[in-house]
This record gives structure tokens, C-alpha cells and sequence, in this order.
């Protein structure tokens, strides 16, 4: 061992082995993936993150053999040996490795490993709680390994390609003023300012308008973003965002950049090609024939309006609804029309599951002839309509909600996607982005009886319908756009304001008076008072993005230390308990409720 050099120190990984450096000495280090005793011969699967190799030891060498009766799983070792073709018969055509080994000269224990509480193969039949608890262990999995991996390369890509069109990637401060994003803040309280508190941002909004102003024209950043809310699949409490602001361009100049920065991502990372142009579509038309903004177009099965046809009928369901203002909706499934009732009701409680009141179902069957508990109450030609505006035929199953405009559209987009579920129309691989745009700018708070902003207040109304900001909020349209992949929010965005005169007429609809705009906003406006350019941006969500290249249904399998759906770290413990005296040099008194 050289002077100096404490252990075998690696000269290559697994993933450079082949058999053109048959006779070649190596020393390896890793963690011991298997162990098998065959009563002469000791062998061991040896992992790093590259690869896995198998290691055999001889008796006959005395000392590295003595090394290999004391370890386990997971142990830690350096190995020197010379690389061999494994005998015929024994490859093992699951590794890249599986046509050579190792026959060990000398071996090292660099550490020892307890029993681990799982192993990383048997990673799907272990509780994530424990796999959470010890995500150390878990991410030595080559699933995540792979995942971590890929999320790599999607950041190295992502600033390649955006600093070969211009971008600098500039840092925003993360200790910073709240800011309305529609969430709660996370707040960290001032020591040198008592009484005061930063906010970690929800997203870098106000600063990358700044920097607009500022004259940097093209900025980005791998943005770091902190909301507190309820957590989902697709949702953590701190995620990272690929932040895009561009200044003088209008809405087409930003969707195309995005596009471009999509299919290059897709084609370096999985070698695919998104099918281009990426379609448009308004926020209005989504809706009408999906239900949602995030529609999926890997499949059809889409909406038709049904209220009109059915507002007289004597199913009294229908025309109440129709005549009282509701909406009455249906899809066809096609080839359903055999479903038992076993599997038409577990369908109608899916829907009432998700806010329908009820689910009418209806079997197309020859003639046609529908078949259906209501079917007595449907009059020939309102049958005749149903089968025409479906586009029934024989063998359809015909499913349909009235109530509310809106829980139609929520139930039958569950629904929808159902069905699609059931019926194997989400093929992996089928890539189908969107462009969503002019959302509405506002949108009506019922409870608190006042205008929200749909997005956020910074979006610049539609030019043509600044007019309606003064008499019908509720139909002015935002400059605002989501790109929407398999169902999938992918990113948001928007042309900015920036004139100080529209930001305010916004701020007023959102009852935000002046002073309060001045002592949460007064920067940003100020800045505009000095020049601020046309501008627009977009935020990708990495971790989704990553999540959907991955492959992967849940956030958390892409991200290194997620937290769980109580936004707790089970690992380290956080959240925790802070120090009595932290508090008191922050004047902090805690109201805790009792437990």
C-alpha cells in the first residue's frame, strides 16, 4: 500500500470491466450486494454506483478468503484482483458484468453494516414509512440510484440548453417579503429585527420581475420554492422549479422557448421525440370537452353537452337540472356496454366519490336499443339525441352527470380518466403535450364575496379585454398559460404587468387598497416607475418533469430526502421541538392548543 493511503483506494468501477482487460489487475470498492458460500468458494456480489460485479475467492488465498467468511450484506469493501471470463455456463446475462469476474488477491473491510431493516431489492414489500426512515439505504437501490441519475442529467441539460439561448441563471434570495401565491408561507423569524419576520419564497415571482427591470432581458434558475399546503402525489412542500423570465417578448415567444426546451430534454434523456408543434387550446374549450385544465389527449372518451337536448324529459333528474341553470353531461365508453352491475355501480360511486350526486349509465345494445334504469322516462327522441350526439353504437356504454357545472365537470373528468384506466388508453410512452391558455384572470370567492386572481396578481389582462376589468371581472381573460403533459401541469406562466396603472386597477378588483399594495408591493411598484420592459416568464416544475421522464407515479421517487404527506422528514426528525433559548433570543413565546 503506498505511504500514506489508508485503504485499497479504487483504480476502476464496474461499469468499465470487460473481458478485452481479461489478466488486468483491479481494486474495486463498494458495498457487498450478495453473498454466496458454496462450501469452497466464496462469492460475492460487489456494487458501486455503476454497476455490480461478481467477486470469487479462493481458498487457496488465504487472506482475502479469510476476509470473505466475516462479511455480510452491505458491508464495505476494497478488493484488488484480476479480471477473468467467468466459466461457461455460469454468465449471468442480468448484469453487464455477467460475463467476467474477479478473482480476489486481496481484500479490505472499510466498514462493517448492522442487519439492515430491508434490503434495497426487496424495496416494494417494504411499508414506505421505513423506507422513508432510512432513505440512506433506500436510495442505494439501483431504481433510485437510476432516478437520481437521471435528474442530473435533466439539470445539466436544462442549463445547456438555456445558456446556449442567452439565459443567465441567477440566484434570488430565499429569505425574502411573503408574497401572494396562494399558499401559506413558511416564516423565519429575525434575530437582529425582533417582531420581524422573513418569508421563504412560494417562487422567485417578484425577483425575476426585478431582474426584467434590471436589464438582465433572459434569466433562469433552478429555483428552490417553499409552500406550506396539503401534499399530494405530485406535490412537496419544498420542490424545484425551472425558473424562465424573458423580457419584450409576448405570449408566443415564451411558448416556444418552453417547446423547445421540452424536446430537447425528452430527446437527450430517453431519446424520444415530443410530437411538434405542441397543440393550443383555450382554458374555455378544456372544460367544455374535458372537464379540466390538464387535460390528458392520450385518449378521446371527451364531454358532450347534453342540457339542451334533455331539458324537457320526463326524468325529472334531468329537466330539473337543465331548467334550474345546472349542466347535463355524458361520455361514451366504447365496447363497455358489458359491464355487470356490480361494475356499473362501484362506476356510480367512483362518481358520487367525487362530488356527482348520482351517475346515469346507459348500455347501448343492438336496434340500437338503450338499456337503463331511466331509459323508461327518455322519450324516442331524446334517446334519438343521446345516440346522436354521443355517437353511440352498439356495444357503447353511455355515461352521464347533471348537476352543477362544475361538479360535472370535476366527476366526469374523474370519470374520464377512469375509464381510460380500465380500458388501457394510458400507453406509457405516448407523449401528448398541450398548451392551455387565456385562463380567466380572476375568479369569484363565494365564500369571502370578492375577486381572487386565477393565477397570480401579476398576469397582464388580455389587451382586448382591459375594458372588462371595470364593468365584468369574471370574463376578462388573462395573458396567463400552463403547458399540460398527459394530464399533467407541467408549467405555468404568464406575460407580466408592467405599468404601475394596471397593477393597481388589479390590485383594487383584488381589494387590495393602495397602502396595502404600497407596504407589500411598494418595490416592485416603485421599480416600475424606471423603465420596466414588456415581460412574460414560465416555471417548469423539475420534479415533475423528472418524475414523468422516470416513469414514476409519486414525486417522492425522484427527490433524494421528500418528505411525507404530513411534511415530516422521518429520517432526521423535522419538524422538531427548537431550543427554549433559540426562542428567547428570538422573542418567541409559544400558544400551543392543549394536547
Amino acid at each position: 500500500m503506498p505511504e500514506g493511503q489508508t485503504f485499497l483506494k479504487r483504480t476502476a468501477i464496474c461499469a468499465e470491466l470487460s473481458l478485452e482487460k481479461a489478466g488486468q489487475e483491479v481494486v474495486l470498492n463498494g458495498w457487498i450486494n450478495r453473498r454466496r458460500d458454496h462450501g469452497g468458494l466464496i462469492f460475492v456480489d460487489l456494487r458501486d454506483r455503476s454497476g455490480l460485479v461478481q467477486i470469487v475467492f479462493d481458498p487457496e488465498k488465504a487472506e482475502p478468503f479469510a476476509v470473505a467468511e466475516h462479511v455480510r450484506a452491505e458491508f464495505v469493501l476494497a478488493v484488488r484482483g484480476t479480471i477473468r471470463q467467468r466459466p461457461e455456463g455460469t454468465e449471468n446475462p442480468e448484469i453487464a458484468s455477467g460475463d467476467l469476474e474477479i478473482l480476489a488477491t486481496e481484500a479490505e473491510i472499510l466498514n462493517a453494516s448492522e442487519t439492515p431493516p430491508f434490503l434495497h431489492t426487496d424495496r416494494t414489500e417494504t411499508d414506505e414509512l421505513v423506507r422513508l426512515k432510512y432513505r440512506y439505504l433506500d436510495l442505494r437501490s439501483p431504481r433510485l440510484q437510476a432516478n437520481l441519475e437521471l435528474r442530473h442529467r435533466v439539470a445539466q441539460e436544462t442549463r445547456a440548453f438555456l445558456s446556449t439561448e442567452g439565459f443567465w441563471e441567477v440566484e434570488t434570495p430565499i429569505l425574502f417579503k411573503p408574497t401572494p401565491e396562494g399558499a401559506r408561507d413558511y416564516l423565519v423569524p429575525s434575530r437582529v429585527s425582533p417582531g420581524n419576520f422573513y418569508a421563504l419564497p412560494q417562487s422567485p415571482q417578484t425577483m425575476k420581475q426585478l431582474l426584467m427591470v434590471a436589464g438582465v432581458e433572459k434569466y433562469f434558475q433552478l429555483a428552490r420554492c417553499l409552500r406550506d399546503e396539503d401534499l399530494r402525489a405530485d406535490r412537496q412542500p419544498e420542490h424545484t422549479q425551472i425558473d424562465i423570465e424573458m423580457s419584450f417578448v409576448e405570449r408566443e415567444d415564451v411558448l416556444q422557448i418552453v417547446e423547445r426546451l421540452m424536446v430537447h430534454l425528452f430527446r437527450a434523456t430517453l431519446d424520444t421525440e415530443l410530437p411538434q408543434p405542441f397543440p393550443r387550446m383555450s382554458h374555455e374549450e378544456a372544460l367544455a370537452r374535458f372537464g379540466t385544465d390538464k387535460p390528458d389527449l392520450r385518449f378521446g372518451l371527451e364531454l358532450v353537452d347534453l342540457t339542451e337536448a334533455m331539458a324537457g324529459s320526463e326524468f325529472k333528474v334531468f329537466s330539473r337540472v337543465a331548467q334550474s341553470g345546472g349542466q347535463i353531461k355524458g361520455l361514451r365508453a366504447p365496447g363497455c356496454a358489458n359491464y355487470s352491475r356490480n361494475q356499473l355501480d362501484n362506476l356510480t360511486e367512483f362518481a358520487k366519490a367525487h362530488k356527482a350526486q348520482g351517475l346515469v349509465w346507459i348500455q347501448v345494445q343492438a336496434g340500437p336499443r338503450l338499456e337503463s334504469p331511466v331509459a323508461k322516462f327518455l322519450g324516442e327522441a331524446e334517446q334519438k339525441a343521446l345516440i346522436e350526439r354521443l355517437g353511440a353504437t352498439e356495444g357503447d356504454l353511455l355515461l352521464i352527470v347533471a348537476d352543477q357545472a362544475a361538479i360535472v365537470a370535476e366527476s366526469l373528468d374523474w370519470l374520464r380518466r377512469e375509464m381510460a384506466r380500465r380500458m388501457g388508453l394510458m400507453q406509457a410512452g405516448d407523449w401528448r403535450p398541450l398548451w392551455v391558455v387565456d385562463f380567466p384572470m380572476f375568479k369569484w370567492d363565494e365564500d369571502g364575496k370578492r375577486w381572487e386572481a386565477e393565477h397570480h396578481p401579476f398576469c397582464m389582462p388580455h389587451p382586448d379585454d382591459l375594458e372588462l376589468m371595470k364593468t365584468d371581472p369574471g370574463r376578462v381573460r388573462a395573458q396567463s398559460y400552463d403547458l399540460v403533459l398527459n394530464g399533467t401541469e407541467l408549467a405555468s406562466g404568464s406575460i407580466r404587468i408592467h405599468r404601475r396603472e394596471i397593477q393597481q386597477q388589479v390590485f383594487d378588483l383584488l381589494g387590495i387598497t393602495p397602502e396595502e399594495a404600497e407596504r407589500r408591493f411598494g418595490f416592485l411598484l416603485k421599480a416600475f416607475e424606471y423603465g420596466a420592459p414588456p415581460h412574460g416568464g414560465i416555471a417548469p416544475g423539475f420534479d415533475r418533469l423528472v418524475m414523468m421522464l422516470a416513469g414514476e407515479e409519486n414525486i417522492r421517487e425522484v427527490i433524494a430526502f421528500p418528505k411525507t404527506q404530513r411534511a415530516q422528514d422521518l429520517m432526521s426528525g423535522a419538524p422538531a421541538p427548537a431550543d427554549p433559548q433559540a426562542l428567547r433570543d428570538l422573542h418567541i413565546k409559544l400558544d400551543l392548543p392543549p394536547e
